[in-house]
């Protein structure tokens, strides 16, 4: 008994002993950094957020302590930016110092630090610089892009055409359609739908989004060293990743094999011709990593961001009969019924431009952003943000700011009309974020949704199963992304 008293009583001393341990360093460690709420050990301010409903969660904290805070998730610390004014302050004003990307650990799996998205240093600003240039010039002298785009809406436009009339699920067909664009660019050829391959490479794209927008996802991030070594998603997470890997290495391959540096066919081609001049370089970042995980880096995200807003927009436009209505009679007055919509008509159709730009804002689709982190010790905001120090620029904080939008939380394509039904630029339309890490892409995705949306509409008249106003617009996900619910609808020519 007496050994037992004495065990109990070291134990109350030890332990006594790492919770003041704990928080002094925690104190001190926050002497500098913006406010926030004091975290517990292990599980942080996990207690008093709700991993469900993230976005609303980190609007109480931010109405409590200000637009920047510090906030623990698990044994992550981080800090949080809110609204238009903190975010464009920090991405934009201070751009240099905030370029830094932050960890996103169940996506660095596999791609670690390598190609234009999760990458950092001089590595990500050579890769970034190849492919914006790559992404822009491509296709000069035989098919530009937007030549591309409008083969793979007219093989969308057959493919809907198949369903004759009968209600049937979308999101496949767009996703190959989307897909396939970005594969002539990277890979230099397009696949067909019934591609078993294909399809199935698809499917493992759709399955690491769910993945890494679920809970299972969002404890990985939190808790990345224990959760390695513990069964999970992350598990099946990794099989996606490297299986996808595996079939962008095979391209390479092909590539290889048929390669002639005079005539460049592909993103692929014009990496290798990079790799070539520069092997004499020990300090290159044109390696053969750098071009699989670049190329993957695309593959995947050019399918799951467009075609994602894609359904997302027809949800939404279908929910509100009138603005369908609206962009009928653009569409019909503007393109007519039978001539190619191309992106030169998007100046002289302000309404379904305003549409596009509305479900872009509304469905919100990366609604925390991407994590960055500060690049050296950086003062901001009177706080002292340690070099290192991980930064959740919340991009749904933005395209939702009152501040910004008279109607943030309702679908409204007069955020990016003026009084007299023009167009109108709005500062915090960032969907695609803003400063140094803009997303790449965004050109091409912006072509794309004005593409295939007015193609779409021009061509069908679409049909759900339910009244309008049952049309469920609330994301089946919400997490790394707002993933929209599973729906059938039907396609019926016009």
């Amino acid at each position: 008994m007496f050994l037992a008293g004495e065990l109990t009583v070291y134990l109350y001393a030890v332990t006594s002993v790492l919770l003041f341990w704990y928080f002094w360093r925690t104190y001190n460690e926050r002497s500098q950094l913006p406010p926030g709420p004091f975290p517990l050990p292990l599980i942080g301010n996990l207690h008093q957020i709700s991993t469900k409903d993230m976005v609303n969660s980190l609007k109480a904290v931010s109405g409590k302590y200000g637009p920047v805070f510090t906030l623990h998730l698990g044994m992550r610390r981080v800090v949080v930016l809110w609204g238009y004014d903190a975010v464009k302050e920090a991405l934009l004003d201070q751009g240099e110092e905030f370029s830094g990307r932050g960890d996103l650990p169940i996506y660095q799996l596999v791609i670690k630090d390598y190609g234009p998205i999760l990458s950092n240093g001089e590595r990500w600003k050579e890769t970034r610089r190849f492919t914006l240039m790559t992404l822009r010039n491509f296709g000069m002298g035989k098919r530009s892009i937007e030549e591309r785009v409008h083969e793979e809406a007219y093989h969308l436009i057959d493919a809907l055409k198949k369903t004759k009339g009968l209600p049937f699920d979308p999101a496949i067909q767009i996703s190959n359609s989307v897909s396939n664009v970005i594969c002539l660019v990277i890979f230099g050829k397009r696949f067909e739908y019934e591609d078993e391959e294909f399809v199935e490479l698809l499917h493992r794209i759709d399955t690491t989004s769910v993945i890494s927008s679920s809970i299972g996802g969002q404890l990985y991030t939190m808790y990345t060293d224990i959760m390695h070594h513990l069964p999970g998603s992350h598990k099946t997470m990794y099989k996606m990743m490297t299986d996808l890997e595996k079939f962008v290495e095979k391209r390479v391959k092909i590539n290889q094999e048929t390669f002639d540096p005079d005539n460049p066919r592909d993103f692929i081609d014009c990496f290798l011709i990079k790799m070539e001049k520069d092997k004499g370089n020990p300090s290159t970042e044109y390696s053969m990593k750098n071009l699989v995980i670049s190329v993957l880096s695309l593959f995947i995200a050019g399918t799951e961001t467009v075609s994602t807003t894609i359904r997302h927009s027809l949800l939404l436009i279908k929910k509100h009969p009138d603005i369908e209505a609206r962009i009928l009679a653009e569409i019909d007055s503007v393109i007519g019924r039978d001539c190619l919509p191309t992106i030169v008509y998007r100046s002289r159709m302000p309404y379904t431009d305003a549409v596009i730009h509305e479900v872009q804002r509304f469905c919100d689709i990366f609604p925390f952003g991407l994590p960055h982190n500060v690049i050296r010790d950086t003062k901001f905001r009177g706080f002292m943000l340690p070099k290192g120090t991980e930064i959740y620029p919340i991009l749904s904080s933005v395209l939702r700011d009152p501040a910004k939008f008279k109607d943030p939380d309702n679908f409204n394509p007069g955020h990016f009309l003026d009084e007299n039904g023009c167009f109108k630029n709005n500062d915090a339309f960032m969907p695609f974020s803003t400063g140094k890490r803009l997303c790449p892409g965004e050109g091409l995705a912006r072509m794309e949704l004005f593409i295939y949306i007015t193609t779409i509409l021009q061509k069908f008249k679409l049909q759900f199963p339910c009244d309008p106003k049952d049309i469920d617009i609330k994301p089946r996900l919400s997490g790394f992304l707002n993933i929209p619910v599973s729906y059938e609808l039907q396609a019926i020519p016009r």
